[in-house]
């Protein structure tokens, strides 16, 4: 239920109790609350983010990201539902790659396929709190994570830090950094899923539009593995630039793209490439409650997920039942398949290097001469 905003007297972060896990490990949260009242819900468990509440245009806060309420809710349904993802964000085929000649073998847990890093990916582990603050108009939490040789069949011990920063004026800025003892394969990317209309929004995310500043995309075969080409969007249901309604093109049935995929599940090429700072990869507004959400990166590319695989079997915060196109995911990455296809790049990590990427997840409101 939405409600409305008590701006903060300053930023604040605020550690809490979430849970204990089976093995009886306890799970914690950290809440980040910013000037303007946006407040960030961070879990360890997933390197989290558990909740994300915004205004509206009328000052109305309400969570714009669905997932569990509970511990129990992410043990229980597992959907990857605003966690980190590694070592390998989105699908490898085969569950297999070349690195030095020899092949390396990964859990397989979309089909043949290695998806999201793994039957057991950094989804699922728990993360230590390495610090918690609040100074300079910022509050922040730092989370670390150690995998070790051969987990989920990656060579080498990988040493993983994120750090989660809410500043006062809307932005969680995410920063991934990773070190290797051994050469490896990382792309690390949050999975957060937003409806900007709220957690239970009754019209879920077809009323509001996105746009993405990219000429090509990455169509996918029927595992949902790019095929090597880069198409362009000129024409197409995959064509975001100057900003698309989602219920425009999502059951598009005559794009053997949107049938492979049952709605969107695609990798954008973007235009700016991969770059020093963030620059902006994805704008969602929701017209009706005027709320904005802008997604910036290093990266060089996003996959814009739009709810496939809700089917109504997940039952989440406010025991909101979720169905096909309730959410969306946006999430910036390098290329799926990188370590299988040259062309795309390189996603290697060798001993002495520091892997990074840092996003931005930005909220603010239009003025109300945006009223549909």
């Amino acid at each position: 239920m939405a409600s409305m905003a008590t701006p903060a007297a300053a930023a604040t972060a605020q550690r809490t109790a979430f849970g204990t896990l089976p093995d009886g490990e306890q799970v914690e949260a950290v809440t980040l609350t910013g000037e303007n009242g946006v407040s960030v819900v961070l879990v360890t468990l997933g390197a989290t983010i558990q909740a994300f509440n915004a205004p509206d245009r009328d000052g109305r806060m309400a969570d714009i990201t669905v997932g569990p309420d509970t511990l129990a809710g992410y043990l229980d349904q597992h959907n990857y539902w605003g966690q980190t993802i590694g070592r390998y964000a989105n699908r490898i085929a085969t569950g297999s790659f070349e690195l030095d000649g020899r092949t390396v073998h990964l859990t397989q847990n979309d089909g043949t396929n290695s998806l999201h890093g793994g039957t057991e990916g950094f989804d699922k582990r728990n993360w230590t709190i390495a610090s918690v603050s609040s100074d300079d108009g910022k509050a922040s939490v730092v989370m670390t994570l150690r995998s070790p040789d051969g987990d989920q069949g990656y060579p080498g011990n990988l040493d993983v830090q994120v750090a989660y920063s809410l500043d006062d004026s809307g932005s969680l800025i995410i920063d991934f950094t990773a070190q290797t003892d051994a050469p490896t394969v990382v792309n690390l990317t949050n999975h957060a899923l937003f409806n900007l209309g709220g957690n239970g929004w009754p019209y879920g995310t077809y009323d509001q539009k996105l746009s993405v500043p990219a000429s090509s995309y990455l169509p996918v075969d029927a595992d949902l593995i790019p095929t090597g080409e880069r198409r362009s969007v000129e024409g197409t249901v995959f064509d975001f630039r100057e900003g698309r309604m989602l219920y425009d093109g999502l059951r598009g049935g005559s794009d053997d793209q949107i049938a492979l995929g049952h709605g969107w599940d695609h990798n954008w090429v973007l235009d700016k490439g991969r770059t020093s700072q963030p620059q902006l990869a994805a704008r969602v507004e929701h017209p009706l409650s005027g709320r904005v959400l802008e997604v910036l990166t290093t990266e060089p590319g996003i996959q814009f997920y739009s709810g496939n695989f809700l089917d109504g079997t997940l039952i989440g915060k406010g025991g909101q039942v979720y169905r096909m196109g309730d959410a969306i995911a946006l999430e910036p990455q390098a290329f799926p398949d990188t370590p299988n296809q040259p062309a795309f790049g390189s996603a290697r990590l060798n001993p002495g290097e520091t892997y990074r990427h840092t996003m931005i997840y930005r909220v603010s409101t239009l003025d109300r001469k945006h009223d549909r």
